[in-house]
């Protein structure tokens, strides 16, 4: 079983960036597939960015070309480096972990970023 840390989230103004971060404790971090989700309030949890534990990313439409995941095995720490926020962006934002051919998501407490002029 793995456990997830949030953090990184807070108040930054449009246009400026943030860099969230995801510490992964138990599990074997290298195998597990791993993604940033956020959730505005009275919404569906909508999938932000995925990083498999081997392959290419993949990311939602509306943040291609401002977000970028990455993770650092060794620190079993997966990023969220965003760019260019806008108003839309201001959510919780939830990390999620997944072993392959598993159906189950382990999931953090999430972190709370605002943008605001």
């Amino acid at each position: 079983q793995v456990q997830l840390v949030e953090s990184g989230g807070g108040l930054v103004q449009p246009g400026g960036s943030l860099r969230l971060s995801c510490a992964a404790s138990g599990g074997i971090f290298s195998i597990y597939n791993m993604a940033w989700y956020r959730q505005a309030p009275g919404k569906q949890r909508e999938l932000v960015a995925v990083i498999p534990s081997g392959g290419s990313t993949n990311y939602a439409d509306a943040v291609k070309g401002r977000f970028t995941i990455s993770r650092d095995n060794a620190e079993k720490t997966v990023y969220l480096q965003m760019e260019s926020l806008k108003h839309e962006d201001k959510t919780v934002y939830y990390c999620s972990a997944k072993r392959p051919f598993s159906v189950h998501l382990y999931w953090g407490q999430g972190t709370q970023v605002t943008v605001s002029s």
